[in-house]
């Protein structure tokens, strides 16, 4: 029975990102916990990078082949130069990604714009990722209509693409082809920088705990751990 389930409604692979990823990832936290009933020990949000069409190396690290990073003093593998964008993805069941999709309408304004306007650049722009991209049953069912609803306009991604403020865009990738990177350990249930987004510490401190039950990994990036 249980089974049968499972392969009925599979655990699919998705991201979401408009600004900030410190702030989206606490809602889509929040949202695993509401609409999913998972415990802190479940939750696959996680602050991440993706959209990019290259990746990075470190000599140091020939351990880690395939970087993404968050900007740094060593200058390895900057997601920025690189082409990425600040994403959180979700493991969730497919049947719940419109539900997840709802949410992530909810992060825009009323202009259809990220809150943090001072975060400028194709780092910060508005993504999602679906398996299949813009193309997939999956988006144009259960992530579209959300989208249309907010005043967004989705659009096929090519990768390393452009800044969507002020223009009421969201650029959608197949997160099979533009997978996620996993963003360093210090990044992930980290305060937001608006108002009103200091997190209580057994919020941030899910990081750590994360990182040592093997949910997060050390990414081969310069890292705080």
């Amino acid at each position: 029975g249980s089974q049968r389930a499972v392969a009925a409604d599979p655990l699919v692979d998705v991201y979401f990102g408009v600004g900030c990823f410190w702030h989206v990832q606490h809602e889509f936290a929040a949202a695993e916990k509401r609409l999913l009933g998972r415990a802190d020990a479940e939750l696959t949000a996680t602050a991440a990078y993706a959209g990019g069409l290259a990746t990075g190396r470190d000599a140091s690290r020939p351990d880690k082949p395939s970087l993404v990073c968050y900007h740094n003093l060593q200058r390895v593998a900057d997601y920025g130069k690189l082409g990425h964008g600040e994403v959180v993805g979700l493991r969730v069941p497919a049947s719940s990604v419109g539900a997840f999709a709802v949410e992530y309408a909810k992060l825009f304004d009323a202009r259809g714009d990220r809150p943090d306007k001072l975060d400028i650049g194709p780092e910060y722009r508005s993504i999602v990722g679906v398996p299949g991209g813009i193309e997939a049953p999956m988006f144009a069912t259960d992530v579209a209509p959300h989208l249309e609803a907010a005043g967004l306009t989705a659009r096929k991604g090519a990768g390393n693409d452009g800044d969507t403020l002020g223009k009421r865009l969201v650029w959608v990738y197949d997160s099979d082809t533009f997978r996620a990177h996993q963003a360093e350990v210090y990044h992930q249930f980290h305060d937001g920088f608006m108002p009103g987004e200091n997190y209580p510490s057994s919020y941030n401190a899910l990081n750590l705990q994360a990182f040592e039950a093997g949910r997060l990994v050390d990414t081969g990036c310069p890292d705080i751990i």
